[in-house]
């Protein structure tokens, strides 16, 4: 599945801040559906027991679409499940501490917020990387901007070698302004799973990114 990684323009995240337990499979399908290449379950403050289960209802999704699924913060559960990867934070230990947990294979994403860390995730040996919030995001609340200045800079040394997701309050109506920053991949989170049609909302993203390229 880590060759897939180079194919996903659209990282989508089914993230339980914004979807009802009820709807994880019809959300993890509309967002595939609209070409996310890359599907994350995201459930903060939720127990082990209910990621789990909800990881188990959207991984087929995932697994009849050919696209990888990746479980948010939880190395035990992904490896539990048979998940295609795992997606940390800053402070969520080193690659080398996750790997005893999932073994060589899986593929491992990291969360970086300046052209430092992106660079140390780079040389650390992480498959791909988060950059961001670009712009204040109600997902990740208190958390400023970093702003597009370095995203031409990360996406030309970063971005050459390892899949870059920009992150962090993206919707469709600045994706022209990070696109011409130089973004080539971006995860959207509220702006999809906020709107009326996700797979319209997707698509369109999708859609976008591919002229870029």
């Amino acid at each position: 599945m880590k060759s897939k990684l180079n194919d996903a323009l659209l990282y989508g995240i089914v993230d339980m801040g914004y979807t009802n337990s009820e709807n994880v499979e019809a959300v993890a399908h509309a967002l595939v559906k609209g070409g996310a290449g890359i599907i994350q379950l995201r459930a903060k403050g939720v127990s082990a027991a209910e990621i789990e289960r909800l990881a188990l209802l959207i991984q087929p999704v995932c697994k009849a679409a050919d696209v990888p699924f990746i479980v948010n913060d939880f190395p035990a559960i992904a490896k539990k499940i048979g998940a295609d990867g795992v997606h940390i934070g800053q402070d969520d230990g080193t690659l080398e501490q996750v790997r005893a947990v999932v073994g060589e294979e899986m593929i491992v994403g990291r969360s970086t917020h300046s052209p430092d860390q992106a660079e140390d995730a780079l040389l650390d040996g992480f498959d791909y990387i988060g950059f961001g919030p670009l712009f204040p995001t109600p997902t990740k609340k208190g958390r400023p901007g970093i702003g597009v200045d370095e995203v031409k800079r990360v996406q030309g040394t970063i971005g050459t070698r390892i899949p870059v997701f920009c992150i962090g309050g993206i919707k469709r109506d600045n994706l022209e302004e990070v696109i011409g920053a130089g973004a080539r991949r971006v995860v959207i989170v509220s702006d999809i799973l906020g709107a009326e049609d996700i797979f319209a909302a997707a698509q369109s993203v999708v859609d976008q990114l591919g002229k870029a390229e």
